[in-house]
């Protein structure tokens, strides 16, 4: 049930981006031919007046049609209400309404969350959770003795005290450290421990330690008093999704080689939207909105077969008041669209080989 939540929310998010783009080409009066979710053989179909909306076998995304696209449509080249034929500024519109579908959709779960469930806040306690240590059996904090559920309250004399920073000075210490010696001071239930441990050195030249961390606190859930405060509280939420997508976006393009692991498939999404289920169905507000939101900045990047590849090309025709030739156009989409299909194939297999469940099968 958690896996089929989990492809529910990222299919709802793939149907909200392109109903933007349908949305807004019908408000305009614009002709659409085509609603389609998924790609591939058609599943299931339904020809409207004038719009033909179909169900196809492949999950993995969607399109909206246009007649202009159709080579065998009875429909007069010349006819105003094409998308071709309308000016930049109705073509930017339509083209960049998947983009404010998704941000509009995000904001409006996430005012959802604060009615209904809340948004979790950690009343901090001193120190940082160390919750598990990595597989690595040889890492330096498994040679140094720390367990899995220590609470590590002073590294060298440093205190990492009971607030949100915490994690952040103990991280920063350690990568500062390679192969450094530091003394650490920790909670082990009752007992307070002292252990010495070395940091590796990772291929950044940072140190590390083989641990993941974890604030250390309770979770609590705080609910919207009235409507006005969920909107405030869903504004307040939002406005931080996007700041840590963005950063996280630009550590991945300005260091592209030591974090191009990190890039997850639509495998990987499922995977991770189902644990989060597993745990607790209401976790599926915020992942969807987070899910929502990256796949609104992935958009409007301006690379070719995206949204944002295609407002570039508007862009220039606004700038210089022609279009690039068609030839061009096509042979950049085409070219485009052969290494995004390419890389999701990639991305694709390798987070299914590394599912559990796969992983089990070859040990």
């Amino acid at each position: 049930m958690s896996v089929l939540a989990a492809i529910s929310v990222v299919l709802l998010l793939i149907v909200v981006h392109e109903f933007g783009h349908f949305a807004a080409a019908r408000l305009q009066k614009i002709r659409v031919n085509r609603f389609s979710i998924g790609f591939g053989p058609t599943l299931l179909k339904y020809q409207g007046s004038e719009t033909e909306y179909a169900i196809r076998a492949f999950p993995l995304g969607g399109y909206v049609g246009f007649p202009d696209d159709d080579p065998n449509s009875p429909i007069p080249p010349d006819d105003p209400n094409l998308l071709r034929n309308r000016p930049v500024l109705d073509r930017a519109i339509v083209i960049s309404a998947g983009v404010i579908a998704n941000l509009i959709f995000a904001y409006f779960l996430l005012v959802g969350q604060a009615t209904t469930i809340g948004f979790q806040e950690i009343n901090y306690k001193p120190g940082v959770l160390v919750p598990q240590l990595l597989t690595e059996a040889e890492s330096a904090a498994a040679k140094a003795g720390v367990e899995a559920g220590d609470i590590i309250l002073k590294i060298d004399n440093l205190e990492l005290g009971d607030s949100a920073d915490a994690l952040e000075k103990l991280r920063n210490t350690i990568q500062a450290s390679p192969e450094r010696f530091l003394k650490l001071t920790i909670k082990r239930d009752t007992e307070i421990v002292n252990l010495d441990v070395k940091p590796d050195i990772g291929q950044d030249g940072k140190g590390k330690i083989g641990v993941m961390l974890a604030p250390n606190g309770d979770i609590e859930r705080h609910r919207a008093g009235n409507i006005i405060e969920a909107f405030s509280a869903g504004a307040n939420e939002f406005q931080r999704i996007v700041q840590l997508t963005l950063q996280g976006f630009w550590q991945l393009f300005s260091n592209f080689s030591e974090n191009a692991q990190q890039v997850a498939g639509p495998v990987a999404i499922v995977a991770v939207g189902a644990e989060l289920a597993r745990n607790d169905l209401s976790n599926l507000f915020q992942f969807g909105a987070l899910i929502s939101i990256n796949l609104a900045i992935i958009n409007i990047l301006p690379l070719p077969a995206l949204d944002g590849g295609q407002l570039a090309f508007l862009t220039v025709e606004g700038v210089t008041g022609k279009p690039l030739p068609s030839k061009i156009q096509d042979s950049i989409m085409q070219t485009g669209l052969v290494l995004l299909l390419s890389l999701g194939v990639f991305i694709i297999v390798r987070d299914t080989v590394n599912l559990a469940f796969f992983q089990n099968l070859f040990q």
